[in-house]
């Protein structure tokens, strides 16, 4: 066990401890080598002495530790030797220098919802950003102070009580700043562009535990980056964002269930209602956001996926009525509706605390496209495939093929080089997630078929180059698919990693430079998947 609350030392164990501790440079580089695979007990007593009163240093032997790591998918899993829990974000700085003296990567986290195989070539330090969890609205109500460890479902409801919305992610249990680093899409977006867009300031400590203020005004090009490329950069340990009038007290929800005969008649009407790709128009930013999925209801049938669907919109049922008339002339299975105020919107459509995306412990195998409209013809042979694989591996009844449609006119309002989010063009996203109990014989099975999945929507859409939202990326798509194909993105980016991060140490989360050198990969944790140097060359 290696658990910290505080040290009372006597003086020479201080200075002695202060001495291993030390944040002088390696001699050599020697401290790399030599220092690197500390034990948490070791780690507690050196670094706890610098930290505040209710830091947690945490072992595997720990009671804690399980907690602390486990994951929403397990696929593509960090080796974690210790876990940091900072109290104060004057914790993080210490935890970063002490972490880089001694050669421990490390990784910061709040809520272990990434998904990407790059993930797995981590072999060191957690920071868990949990404790960091402050919401403070500002006097003058036009922004917030967030912790670094905040997620949606907090935020949602401490603002909505006091009047006020901001941007997140749609998904209740994720992380605010998981997302927002890249880029973050959410349900507020036709309103208020994609989450970092509502970024007003970064407490940011760089990979040499220097602490900055990141904004505007303040290391702009590092500002620019942070929103959409951030993962890259820091650890963000707080931040000032924009809030918002709340508005109307309820949002209207209505989701349906269709079979399969009825998918033609359904992805027609959703391009008819955002204009087969022009954002113009009938998809008006009061309806937020509309998802769907193919997925197995053993009730309605045991041999057949259904199609879910979910709209939700800012106002009352006889306002969004007329953009759901198309909707409701498609024969549904079943069909629910209310108005909810819109903390509750999440439980309702799909993406709460109690659903699906917030259950931890399985296997989610994804790839994700970008497109502008739904190619009807490649939605069927998806479609198909979808319910030939579960005929298959009956092991995978839990997946889902998604497609998310965003309101999409604050993005649009945005001009795209002034953050490094490089997607504002793409209103549709979609993803499959194979999902099954872990189960290593299933997983070559489970790539091939997201893999195939992923290639038919990008042929589908011929005159699009490949996009990859770099929040649902697989790990193995190129830096271009997720940072812009536009030279000057990725020149910027690289350019400024050499400036912030020249030794490379964030580089976990699909990263603009790959780590070419991993402590960690995908060969030895996950043997036989051989993806692991294909990920480890991304964009060269």
């Amino acid at each position: 066990m290696a658990r910290l609350h505080r040290f009372a030392v006597s003086s020479a164990l201080l200075l002695q401890s202060l001495a291993f501790a030390s944040p002088e440079p390696c001699l050599n580089g020697l401290c790399h080598s030599t220092r690197n695979r500390l034990a948490s007990r070791t780690v507690a007593s050196e670094l706890g002495l610098q930290l505040s009163a209710n830091c947690n240093v945490y072992g595997p032997d720990d009671t804690q530790f399980g907690n602390c790591t486990a994951r929403y998918d397990p696929f593509f899993t960090p080796k974690i030797q210790m876990v940091v829990q900072p109290a104060t974000e004057e914790d993080v700085p210490k935890i970063v220098q002490y972490a880089s003296a001694n050669g421990i990567p490390f990784l910061a986290m709040a809520r272990r919802h990434g998904m990407t195989s790059t993930l797995s070539e981590f072999d060191g330090m957690q920071i868990d950003m949990s404790l960091l969890d402050k919401i403070e609205i500002q006097p003058d109500g036009k922004s917030a102070i967030l912790g670094g460890g905040v997620f949606a479902k907090n935020i949602m409801e401490k603002l909505w009580d006091a009047g006020y919305v901001t941007s997140s992610g749609s998904t209740s249990c994720v992380g605010l700043l998981g997302p927002a680093l890249g880029g973050g899409r959410g349900r507020l977006e036709g309103y208020y562009g994609v989450v970092s867009d509502s970024f007003l300031k970064l407490n940011v400590v760089l990979a040499n535990g220097t602490a900055i203020t990141v904004s505007e005004t303040e290391h702009p090009d590092l500002f620019w980056a942070m929103k959409g490329a951030g993962h890259n950069f820091g650890v963000v340990t707080s931040l000032e964002m924009k809030i918002y009038p709340r508005g109307v007290d309820t949002w209207y929800y209505k989701t349906y269930i269709w079979t399969q005969d009825k998918l033609e008649a359904v992805f027609e009407a959703s391009n008819a209602f955002h204009n087969d790709g022009n954002h113009a128009g009938h998809h008006l930013k009061e309806m937020a956001f509309n998802m769907g999925s193919y997925t197995m209801i053993p009730s309605i049938s045991e041999t057949e996926g259904v199609i879910f669907w979910s709209f939700v919109y800012r106002g009352s049922k006889e306002e969004a009525q007329p953009y759901l008339d198309a909707f409701d002339a498609i024969e549904a299975v079943s069909t629910e509706d209310g108005n909810v105020p819109y903390p509750e919107i999440p439980g309702v459509s799909g993406t709460g605390m109690n659903s699906a995306l917030c259950d931890y412990g399985l296997n989610h195998v994804h790839y994700p496209a970008g497109l502008k409209v739904w190619n009807v013809t490649t939605q069927r042979q998806i479609y198909d495939l979808y319910n030939e694989k579960i005929r298959e591996y009956p092991e995978f009844q839990r997946t889902t093929v998604n497609m998310e449609d965003y309101s999409h006119e604050g993005v649009d309002a945005i001009d795209p080089d002034t953050s490094a989010y490089p997607w504002r063009d793409r209103g549709l996203l979609s993803f499959i997630a194979v999902t099954y109990d872990p189960n290593p014989a299933l997983d070559e099975a489970a790539i091939a078929w997201a893999q195939e999945t992923r290639d038919l929507w990008n042929a589908g859409a011929p005159d699009l180059l490949p996009s990859t939202y770099v929040n649902y990326a697989h790990g193995d798509e190129s830096a271009e698919s997720m940072y812009g194909y536009e030279p000057w993105r990725l020149e910027k980016l690289r350019g400024l990693k050499a400036q912030y991060d020249p030794d490379n140490l964030f580089s976990y989360y699909n990263p603009i430079i790959p780590n070419m050198n991993p402590r960690s990969t995908h060969e030895s944790n996950f043997q036989g998947r051989q993806i692991g140097a294909k990920s480890r060359s991304r964009g060269q």
